[in-house]
């Protein structure tokens, strides 16, 4: 699952812009937008799109953290891989 939170964390943390994501996925640029403004719960999107944003991210280093006991959904960026 993806959150839109995620989305934007990743994001900031690559300090890429909607439109440098939407570039890099091969997905369009309303689309990042709305899935972005979505109520922060798992995304509802074609599995296509969910899994080329998740390639796109994981690509450049990003791991998504899943909801656990210790605490909520996020992301990780991997040690070395700078700002893509």
């Amino acid at each position: 699952m993806l959150y839109p939170s995620q989305i934007r964390a990743a994001r900031a943390l690559l300090g890429w812009h909607q439109e440098e994501l939407a570039r890099r996925a091969k997905i369009g640029l309303a689309t990042i937008q709305r899935l972005e403004r979505a109520e922060d719960g798992p995304l509802m999107a074609h599995v296509t799109t969910l899994m080329k944003l998740m390639e796109c991210f994981e690509g450049a280093g990003i791991t998504f953290l899943r909801s656990d006991q210790s605490g909520g959904v996020g992301v990780r960026k991997a040690k070395g891989t700078g700002r893509a």
